[in-house]
């Protein structure tokens, strides 16, 4: 069951509150696309200027649409293509301050206006996915939002 939250302002309180609680939805899920889920919805929660929060799933050479919360998107993305396919191309998180100003951006809402990628890594490095979060806001994520969420992934691992 979800209770409301509140998160703090100060990143590293919040990054400690969220990781307890996406902690919680993955020692406790076997199923990889439950977690999903739970996840995507928390993190949309969590991040209340973020209109969209969700997993591509790397299959068939390609990125497929996984579970998310926000408007309809794209359902498969070429790896290099758009801010989901170049982080998997180049194995790092993008954090885009302006996603008008990023060559290719693959736009799904038109009330998106920065995004943020973190890749999905098995243990043993390779990358079976992302983690794809949109806002209405320009440059509302920040390099602090960049290490947390690599931080928070980690959980997923186990689904790889």
């Amino acid at each position: 069951m979800y209770a409301d939250v509140l998160y703090p302002a100060e990143k590293p309180a919040f990054y400690r509150l969220l990781r307890e609680q996406l902690e919680k939805y993955a020692a406790f899920e076997s199923d990889k696309w439950a977690a999903l889920s739970n996840f995507s919805s928390v993190l949309k929660i969590a991040f209340p200027r973020a209109n969209w929060a969700g997993f591509y799933l790397v299959s068939g050479g390609e990125l497929v649409l996984g579970p998310f919360q926000g408007r309809p998107a794209v359902t498969r993305i070429a790896r290099g293509a758009g801010v989901c396919g170049t982080a998997w191309r180049e194995g790092a998180s993008q954090v885009v301050e302006d996603v008008e100003c990023f060559a290719g951006h693959i736009a799904c809402d038109c009330a998106s206006h920065s995004e943020i990628v973190v890749p999905l890594r098995r243990p043993d490095g390779e990358i079976w996915g992302v983690l794809d979060m949109d806002s209405v806001d320009v440059g509302y994520f920040t390099r602090d939002d960049r290490a947390g969420l690599e931080d928070c992934v980690r959980l997923l691992e186990k689904f790889a």
